[in-house]
């Protein structure tokens, strides 16, 4: 099993996943353009879990591809998963308490994962840019 394409599938799933959830929440709440900016709102849950995927999903895979290509520790392994959950927990952290308004530990670990989990993965991909 690739560990690192197992990953990069799963963050594109987010990603597509949470663009349709927008796409059936516009119909259902029949806004089709925009939002509300109210924290507790399904709609700007599920477009602010959907924007910030879109922002970090990219980057996150490309770097995943990257370490994927050349030969890495075992904890650049780790952190590709331990990366991916952080995304995966993010989501959750927006998407299932009733409002946005307050901090919540999901939301939390999740942001603070993807950044001390991705800035690894950029450590080891200059680690392999040096090595060759």
């Amino acid at each position: 099993m690739n560990v690192y394409y197992l990953c990069i599938g799963l963050l594109a799933a987010l990603s597509l996943l949470l663009g349709a959830l927008v796409t059936v929440g516009r119909g259902k709440y029949e806004v089709l353009v925009g939002h509300s900016f109210d924290p507790d709102n399904t709609l700007h849950k599920w477009v602010r879990a959907h924007a910030n995927t879109a922002e970090y999903a990219p980057l996150l895979m490309v770097l995943i591809y990257l370490v994927s290509l050349g030969q890495s520790s075992t904890w650049v392994w780790w952190f590709v998963i331990l990366l991916t959950a952080c995304r995966f927990l993010f989501v959750a952290g927006i998407l299932f308490p009733s409002t946005m308004a307050k901090p919540n530990p999901m939301r939390f670990l999740g942001a603070v994962g993807t950044y001390i989990f991705g800035l690894g993965l950029c450590l080891a991909l200059v680690q392999q840019a040096l090595r060759f």
